[in-house]
């Protein structure tokens, strides 16, 4: 797989992609993609500036008559051919993921690819069901219809834990609904999102239907968030630069449609009637999962007292039984974490968290093999106060918090009491239990006795600080389209009754 995949081959005309071509970044400022295994540069590029954006835009601009004019059948052809040509190239779509994020090649080919050749078929059915409310006479006089329209130029900004799944859910459902795009992925991780739109092209999209414009934020993100012509603009990141992001859209004018996915601390409710060992499990899986870069990953566990010792001792146990190692080794159960920068992040909670809370295991980089890469041990830490940094605080990395609770009523409280509602879990073999815990839990996704699994027909979206707007599903179609109401009249009458409200009076009825 690495010797047929070059990656300077594959990107020698550059990281941007507008109106069916590739090319350089005009910014003049140079950046390299890290290998995170290693530390090393594999891909150095010239990232994009505003008139990289300014041209993506344009490109979109003039292709979106013409795309959104296309039958919904034709755009779902179109979609069903881009799956095949994904599915064809699924190993190097895999191998580009885990060399510029560092994730085991196991996730990328078990999970991130099959995930959206998964989603892309599923969106080419969906475009074919943009259906708006039945028509009806709901005023006696008139027959109302709800038309579902696409919005225009989509501007989206994508992150670098899941480079080609998060370019695809911003992508498909706004272009299956009749829009075009422009893309600007994050400059650590542009391969697959270079691929994506190139595959599109393959597949038979027309030109500036999906255009990728790899830039640094305030030069090119900020450009192409408060562009005049992006009639939409779709984040996912942390909230904090998603109230940025929320700042430039609605001063800008026209004000955008604007469709936020910002952070997680996603709480792990086990009642002390649940299956231990598969709350166990479930822990580590959806903690340690891309390395714990996930937004809904598990971070906070909180365990009813009966069960709180043997969970922290199980936890603890089956941490150190991951295996770090060579993204590329199918054996590697965790890689490194996205860069050195972002590995020192995450240890500085953890350190700082010594003053108040244990760290059972973990909590620390290893040396050895892979004292060049960015990498951290999974780690376990306990004693720590809710209202703490360690709890409250999105930490994006291998790091798994446990508290106790009594009453179910404080596990409830416990699970709500940050300012996060992106996903959460429930365990219990009592339905009654899990049931209420569903109903209470303020969060876009609960689990039962799981956490972690999505589906492509099911939304993905958050509450409070995660942001607002779905992805995935058909539900994501409400972000991406207008709904137009249209109003004929049913009388063929010149003169109505209502206008006698601004002149005469009433008007006689017909004979």
């Amino acid at each position: 797989m690495a010797n047929r995949f070059q990656v300077r081959d594959r990107f020698a005309e550059g990281a941007q992609f507008v109106g069916g071509r590739p090319r350089p970044g005009t910014s003049g400022r140079p950046h390299a993609v890290v290998n995170p295994a290693t530390g090393e540069d594999v891909y150095a590029y010239e990232l994009a500036g505003p008139a990289d954006v300014d041209d993506a835009v344009a490109a979109a601009h003039a292709a979106f008559p013409g795309w959104a004019g296309a039958t919904p059948g034709e755009r779902s052809d179109a979609l069903h051919r881009l799956a095949d040509v994904l599915a064809a190239q699924a190993d190097d779509f895999a191998y580009a993921e885990s060399l510029q994020c560092g994730k085991p090649i196991k996730l990328s080919t078990e999970f991130d690819v099959p995930g959206t050749v998964d989603n892309t078929a599923f969106f080419a059915g969906a475009a074919r069901r943009l259906d708006g409310a039945s028509a009806g006479e709901y005023s006696g006089d008139h027959t109302s219809s709800v038309r579902r329209e696409p919005i225009g130029v989509v501007g989206s900004v994508a992150p670098w834990n899941y480079p080609l799944q998060m370019a695809a859910w911003k992508i498909l459902p706004a272009v299956a609904a009749g829009n075009t795009v422009v893309l600007k992925p994050a400059e650590l991780t542009p391969f697959t999102s270079l691929m994506f739109a190139r595959a599109a092209q393959e597949a038979g999209l027309p030109d500036g239907v999906i255009n990728v414009v790899t830039g640094a934020g305030p030069d090119a993100g900020e450009r192409l968030v408060g562009h005049p012509d992006v009639a939409m603009t779709s984040f996912t990141g942390s909230t904090a630069v998603g109230r940025r992001v929320a700042a430039i859209a609605t001063a800008a004018v026209p004000v955008k449609r604007l469709h936020l996915e910002l952070g997680g601390k996603a709480p792990f409710l086990v009642f002390d009637d649940a299956d231990l060992e598969a709350a166990v499990h479930g822990a580590v899986a959806a903690s340690l999962i891309n390395g714990g870069q996930d937004c809904t990953a598990a971070t906070r566990a909180y365990v009813q007292r009966p069960l709180y010792d043997a969970f922290v001792s199980g936890v603890a146990d089956l941490m150190t039984t991951v295996r770090l190692g060579d993204p590329f080794d199918e054996a590697t159960d965790l890689g490194p974490l996205i860069s050195h920068a972002h590995r020192d992040r995450v240890a500085g909670f953890v350190d700082r968290a010594r003053g108040y809370a244990r760290v059972v295991t973990g909590g620390e980089a290893p040396g050895g093999d892979w004292k060049n890469g960015a990498y951290y041990r999974p780690t376990l830490v306990t004693d720590a106060a809710q209202h703490s940094e360690i709890v409250q605080s999105e930490i994006f990395g291998p790091v798994l918090v446990v508290l106790p609770f009594d009453s179910d009523d404080e596990g409830i409280r416990l699970a709500n009491d940050t300012p996060y509602g992106l996903a959460a879990s429930a365990w219990s073999r009592d339905v009654y239990r899990t049931g209420r815990a569903v109903r209470e839990i303020r969060a876009g996704c609960v689990w039962v006795n799981d956490h972690i699994p999505i589906i492509s027909e099911m939304p993905h979206g958050g509450y409070k600080a995660s942001g607002f707007g779905k992805d995935m599903s058909a539900y994501s179609f409400d972000e991406y389209t207008q709904l137009k109401h249209v109003m004929y009249d049913n009388t063929a009458v010149a003169r109505k009754d209502w206008h006698r409200t601004v002149f005469g009076d009433r008007p006689r009825s017909r004979p």
